[in-house]
Order: C-alpha cells, then sequence, then structure tokens
C-alpha cells in the first residue's frame, strides 16, 4: 500500500474538512461525508482503520453484516436469511418479496394472469432461478441449461452519435442490431430462442514458488444455434454469472465519499492500485450516478438492478422498464407480435407496483451470515498473510454505512465486506473485451468476499470469477493480473502451509 493510499485508508488526516486536499500537487481530495459530525466521522475513520494486530480479532469481526448478520444454522439456506434487525413489518414485506422472488411467471395469455407475461424470449422464469438459494451462478455442464450464466453482447461504438451517448453516460454499452445486449437461451410457444451459449476449455499449469502444480482452465465462448441469423462481425460475447445476493442493501447504503475516498484513477500515490468509480446511468433517478453492484459496477442501485433482471432475464415489464417485449429487438418480428402479460386494470406494466419494491427489499435485506472461526490461529496467520501480499488495496475490508440510509435498519453499521466497490485493471487474462460504460475491456469491480467461504453449502460448487472458471480459491487468486499482479504473485510465492492459512482465512468470510 503506498504512502497516499495510506492516508486515505487510515484516515490520517483532519476530521472534518470538505474535500480535503491530499499530498504536495498531487490534485487529489478526499470526499468527506456529510452525515456524519466531526466526532462521528473520527470515529468511523478510527474503526475502519486496517488492522496490525494479528493475534486476535477485531471488535464485531464476526458480525460482517452489521446489526443485521445472521446467526442461524449454517446450511443450504445460509443466504436466504432475512437481516435479523428489520423488525416485524420488515420481516412480512421480506417473506412478500420473497414469495415474488421465487415465482415462476408463465406465456400470456395465462389463466393465472398475475404470472403471465413471461418473454416472449428470456434467459429465466424466475429470480431464484438464477440466483438459486440466493448463492452463486455456475456455467453450463455438459447437457445442461445455462439458466445461472448468460451471454452478454455488445459492439464497440460505430457512430460519433453512438460514442457521444457512451461518453454522456446516456448508453452503458451497443448492443448487437438483431440479438440485443444479452442472448436469451429460451423463447415462449411460437417465439425461437435466439441461440445458446456454448463453452470450450484448455487447461494451461501454473507452477508455484514451492513447486506446486495449479491448472488453469482458460474458456472459449460462442454462440450456437442463432435463430435470426449471424451476430454482427463485431459483436462480443462476454460472460455473466449470476453472483451472490447477500449483504446489497449495506452495499447501497454506503457513502458514495468513502468509496470514492479509495479511488485513484492516475495511481498518484504510486502503489500500482489506482481503482477508478464508474458512473452509470441510472433508471430510478434519470440521472447519472455512481455504479456499485454488477461485474463491471454498472448498476447504481438494487431497484434498477431488480428491474433490469426483469426485463433482460425474464422478459417482464416493470414501471422503470416499461416494455413488455423485454428484449426483443425490431428484427425478431414473432417477438415483438407476441401478447404481453398486462393486465389494464392493476397498471400498464407486467409487474406493477409494489411487485418491483417488494423484490427490491427482499433483495436489499438479505443477511450477510455471520463468520467462523474468527479466533482460530490458522485464521489469524491467513488474515495477516492475506493483508501483508497486499489484498485489502482493493478488498477493503470494513466500511461504516450513512447515518442517513433510507432504511435505519442499516444506517450507521459497521460490515465487512472486503471490496472498495471499485474497477479495476485485472490483466489481459480476465479480459472479456467489452466495454460498459466506464469500465473497459480489462476492467472489473472488486467482488466482495463476505460469504465466499460458504460457497459450497450454498451453491454446491466452488466455481470462481464472472464466468466460473476458477474451480476453487486457488485457481482464482492465481487469474488475478494486472493491478493485482502483485498481490497473486505473494500469493503464488508463500510457503504451502501459509499460503493454506490465506484460503483458510477467506473460507471464514
Amino acid at each position: 500500500m503506498g504512502p497516499l493510499r495510506g492516508l486515505i485508508v487510515l484516515g490520517l488526516v483532519a476530521a472534518g474538512a470538505a474535500a480535503l486536499p491530499l499530498g504536495a500537487g498531487l490534485g487529489l481530495t478526499l470526499p468527506e461525508r456529510t452525515d456524519l459530525d466531526a466526532k462521528d466521522l473520527k470515529r468511523v475513520r478510527a474503526v475502519t482503520r486496517p488492522t496490525a494486530d494479528f493475534t486476535r480479532p477485531e471488535s464485531f469481526e464476526d458480525m460482517q453484516g452489521g446489526a443485521g448478520t445472521s446467526r442461524k444454522l449454517v446450511n443450504r439456506d445460509s443466504f436466504s436469511q432475512s437481516a435479523a434487525n428489520i423488525g416485524f413489518e420488515g420481516e412480512d414485506r421480506f417473506k412478500l418479496g420473497n414469495a415474488l422472488f421465487r415465482k415462476v411467471w408463465v406465456a400470456a395469455p395465462a389463466s393465472t394472469a398475475a404470472s403471465d407475461g413471461l418473454g416472449p424470449i428470456f434467459n429465466a422464469r424466475s429470480c431464484q432461478s438464477c440466483h438459486l438459494k440466493d448463492g452463486r451462478g455456475h456455467p453450463p455442464e455438459a447437457g445442461e441449461d445455462a439458466t445461472s450464466m448468460f451471454l452478454r453482447l455488445s459492439r464497440p461504438p460505430a457512430t460519433d452519435e453512438q460514442r457521444q451517448a457512451l461518453a454522456s453516460h446516456q448508453l452503458l454499452r451497443v448492443p448487437d442490431p438483431v440479438y440485443g445486449g444479452q442472448l436469451q437461451s429460451f423463447g415462449i410457444p411460437g417465439v425461437p430462442a435466439e441461440g445458446r451459449m456454448r463453452i470450450a476449455y484448455r487447461e494451461e499449469p501454473v507452477r508455484l514458488a514451492d513447486g506446486t502444480l495449479v491448472p488453469l482452465r482458460h474458456p472459449t465462448y460462442s454462440a450456437e444455434d442463432l435463430a435470426y441469423g449471424p451476430l454482427d462481425p463485431t459483436t462480443i460475447l462476454s460472460p455473466r454469472n449470476a453472483p451472490p445476493m447477500i449483504g446489497l442493501g449495506l452495499v447501497e447504503a454506503i457513502p458514495a465519499e468513502d468509496i470514492l475516498a479509495h479511488a485513484d484513477p492516475d495511481d498518484r500515490d504510486g502503489d500500482g492500485v489506482s481503482g477508478r468509480a464508474s458512473m452509470v446511468p441510472d433508471a430510478v433517478t434519470d440521472g447519472v450516478s455512481l455504479g456499485r453492484f454488477g461485474w463491471k459496477a454498472s448498476t447504481p442501485s438494487i431497484a434498477a438492478q431488480s428491474a433490469e433482471a426483469f426485463s433482460g432475464d425474464i422478459g417482464i415489464s416493470t414501471p422503470l422498464f416499461p416494455d413488455s417485449a423485454g428484449e426483443c429487438s425490431q428484427a425478431e418480428i414473432a417477438c415483438q407480435g407476441a401478447p404481453t402479460g398486462v393486465q389494464v386494470r392493476l397498471g400498464l406494466v407486467e409487474a406493477p407496483d409494489p411487485v418491483l419494491g417488494l423484490v427490491t427489499f427482499y433483495s436489499q435485506n438479505l443477511a450477510v451470515p455471520a463468520r467462523r472461526d474468527v479466533a482460530s490461529p490458522n485464521v489469524l496467520a491467513g488474515k495477516q498473510a492475506f493483508y501483508e501480499a497486499g489484498c485489502p488495496a482493493c478488498h477493503v475490508p470494513k466500511f461504516v454505512t450513512s447515518r442517513d440510509a433510507p432504511d435505519k435498519a442499516r444506517a450507521f453499521q459497521l460490515i465487512w465486506p472486503y471490496s472498495d466497490f471499485l474497477l479495476h485493471d485485472m490483466g489481459e487474462g480476465l479480459a472479456d473485451g467489452s466495454t460498459v460504460g466506464d469500465a473497459g475491456p480489462t476492467e472489473w469491480r472488486t467482488p466482495p468476499l463476505w460469504g465466499i467461504g460458504l460457497t459450497k453449502t450454498v451453491s454446491g460448487h466452488t466455481l470462481f470469477l464472472h464466468d466460473g472458471r476458477a474451480r476453487n480459491l486457488t485457481e482464482a487468486i492465481l487469474w488475478h493480473g494486472g493491478e493485482a499482479q502483485r498481490a497473486r504473485d505473494a500469493f503464488a510465492d508463500l510457503p504451502a502451509a501459509r499460503r493454506e492459512a490465506l484460503l483458510e482465512f477467506l473460507e471464514s468470510l
């Protein structure tokens, strides 16, 4: 960690000063929170300071999700518990949202009028289909449908109008002219699916410093059985696994100033880690906001994320995305002519209020499970190795949420997501070739690590990264490049026992 980044993270600056200049002539400023007085700001800076004591757990370290942390029995439902502090009224809304999250939508017209409107082309019939048990998606096995993973489609801008729309944050990506922004692998009766994803792997071994060989699998993606002709020659295929759902409302409650305080886009502190904010179009405010969700930090809020998934993944219209044809392009005539599930007596969209609000509430209040074994000597040694390798430069351990969070259950909570929610260059090895808003082809948002140790328990697999190419945490770390190359190499150079301790620390999250 470079000296200037250290000043920002450790809070060794005068509390209470707005936009305080840092460094001699570097032109960097520390965005200041407006929800705290000087006394509380000083407290927050102190409590979020990275530890230097690895002999014992930090205070409240086991409570990863603050007061809402779930202490329920660890099992397949560990990611599906409600935040512990939402109260009786909140619990009722959570259960209603859960029912809608699990709802299986059907093609219109149907006898179940409140559930029709599926598609006409789609990737899943319900939210739960992608986020099974509210956990992590995975690439399809042989003969299996790609329900929890899809191909995002995009093209480089070809006109001045497209370039301007991208530069002004009016547009996130340029879609394929026929197949749109993602490949839809299913269609309702009478409407053909757009096509299906094919993955081919080759393996290449990587040798660690102690001689251990780790095979990394390199995926190649293609689209087959295309129903409407070939993709545009410039269209890029970018795979996306469904991410875990836990802690999303807490991430939403982190003040933007605290996220921006970790950004150093020009690496002016010279530590090799730059971190850039992703500014994206906001369907809720109709403006531009900080993106903090999605693999490329392309979505600013849970409401927007939920509405995008309803539209793009299931083909269900909402007040934020009212087109009932979903992802259908004008070239897909059968799709455009299919009946919709709009019930005029209920509203002008297929999922009118309060459907989106309840699904959003459910998504905001899925609890983060409590940590395990925080006092284990091996876990503490692994935590120290994690810090010494430089991982917290991007996987920032902790934040304190805003006092002004709309839901008081998520206000002023010490949380431990292990992410800075910024974009980082991860090198050519992980590059997907696509530009999404501010995120370039090699850039990815730092994913939160909380709950990562329960992936096998909840999701039944240990497939990591945006496309599930990594079959375990060791492979995931070894895929890190670019700004994370130094940390990756530090991990690869560790003695076996020290390396296993670091993995044990990750498994405790």
